[in-house]
C-alpha cells in the first residue's frame, strides 16, 4: 500500500479513519480530501501532518478535475465525505442530495477514470428505514425517510451502477450511530454534553423515545481496516453493535457526569418532521471476518465528556462562527 485517499478525511468519522490506516500501514502516504466545512477540524490531522504521512487538499467532492488529480496513483479509496446531520437535510436538502449524491457520482467517475484497485464507500444504516423489530441484513431493501438517508441511499445506487456497469472494485459499509471524541455538537452525545456545559438545558426531540444502536468511532475505524484487508469487493458490510439506547437514556447518562438530574436539566421540543424510532442492523457477516466492537458506550461517557470539557472553547468557537 503507497497511496490512500480519504475523501472527508478531516472530519469527525474521518479523522478516525486517518488515525486507523496510518497505525496500519505506516509506510502508507495518506492524502485527505476534504472541503473543511464546519464538521471538519484541522487539528485532528495535524499530528499526522507534521510526520509528513499525511497530506491535506482542501477542495469539493464535486470538482472532478480535482477527484481526478487525486485518485491518480492511489491502491485504495476510501470514500467519507458526506453531509450528515438530519435535522440539516430537512432544511438544505439541495445541499445533502449535491454533496452525497453527485459529490459519491464525482468520486466514482474519478476513479473509474485511474482505474483506482480498491473503493470504500461509507453509507449509512439509515438507507433501510425504520426497522421496528428484528434486524436488517445487508440484503434487505433500501427504504430511506428523510432528505439525509433519501440522499445517502441515491450515492448507493450511483455505486451500484458503476459496479455492474463499469465492474468498479466497491465495498459499501452501512454502520450505526457513531459516536466518540472530535465529533460536532449538532448530534445528540456532543451536543448533551456541551449543553450542560453551557449551563442550559438539554433540547430533545418528541419525547426521547427514539431508538438508536451506538457505534464507537475507534471501533468503526477498526472495521474499516479489516475490510481493506479481507473485504470482499462487490459486498455490503454492515457494522454495527448490540448497544440499543434511547435518545432519553443518553441524555440521564450525560446528566449523571455532571451530577444533575434528567428532570431539572432536559427540555423537550419538536420534533422532526419526520423520525425515525428506530434503526437496526445484523453485523454477522464482518463478525464472520473477525470483527466485534470493544467499546462500551456508559464506560465510554466520562472520558468523551472530559474530552469537551478540556476543549469547549474551541468548539463553542466553531458553533459561533458556523450558526
Amino acid at each position: 500500500m503507497r497511496k490512500i485517499l480519504i475523501t472527508g478525511g478531516a472530519g469527525f468519522i474521518g479523522s478516525h479513519f486517518v488515525d486507523a490506516l496510518a497505525a496500519a500501514f505506516p509506510d502508507c502516504r495518506i492524502v485527505v480530501f476534504d472541503k473543511m466545512t464546519y464538521a471538519a477540524d484541522i487539528r485532528y490531522l495535524a499530528p499526522l501532518i507534521e510526520t509528513g504521512q499525511t497530506q491535506l487538499v482542501v477542495g469539493d467532492i464535486c470538482d472532478y478535475e480535482l477527484c481526478r488529480k487525486l485518485v491518480h496513483g492511489c491502491d485504495l479509496v476510501v470514500h467519507a465525505a458526506a453531509e450528515s446531520h438530519v435535522d440539516r437535510s430537512f432544511y438544505s436538502s439541495m445541499l445533502f442530495t449535491q454533496t452525497n449524491a453527485l459529490g459519491t457520482h464525482t468520486i466514482m467517475e474519478a476513479c473509474r477514470n485511474a482505474k483506482a484497485p480498491r473503493i470504500i464507500h461509507i453509507s449509512t444504516d439509515e438507507v433501510y428505514g425504520e426497522v421496528l423489530s428484528g434486524e436488517c441484513d445487508e440484503s434487505g431493501e433500501m427504504n430511506p425517510t428523510n432528505p439525509y438517508s433519501a440522499s445517502k441511499a441515491a450515492a448507493e445506487m450511483i455505486v451500484n451502477g458503476y459496479r455492474h456497469s463499469f465492474k468498479l472494485p466497491v465495498i459499501v459499509v452501512r454502520a450505526n450511530n457513531v459516536y466518540g471524541i472530535r465529533q460536532f455538537p449538532e448530534k445528540l452525545i456532543p451536543r448533551c454534553i456541551m449543553s450542560l456545559i453551557d449551563g442550559e438545558k438539554i433540547p430533545l426531540h418528541g419525547d426521547g423515545n427514539n431508538v438508536r444502536h451506538y457505534l464507537a468511532a475507534p471501533d468503526f475505524a477498526a472495521a474499516l481496516v479489516l475490510l481493506v484487508n479481507k473485504g470482499v469487493i462487490n459486498e455490503i458490510y454492515n457494522i454495527g453493535s448490540k448497544e440499543e439506547h434511547r435518545n432519553r437514556d443518553i441524555a440521564q447518562m450525560i446528566c449523571e457526569q455532571f451530577n444533575t438530574t434528567f428532570e431539572d436539566s432536559v427540555k423537550f421540543v419538536k420534533d422532526r418532521p419526520f423520525n425515525d424510532r428506530r434503526y437496526s442492523i445484523s453485523w454477522d457477516k464482518i463478525a464472520d471476518l473477525g470483527w466485534k466492537p470493544k467499546h462500551n458506550l456508559p464506560k465510554n461517557i466520562p472520558m468523551i465528556v472530559d474530552w469537551y470539557r478540556k476543549n469547549a472553547e474551541t468548539i463553542r468557537n466553531r458553533q459561533e462562527i458556523h450558526t
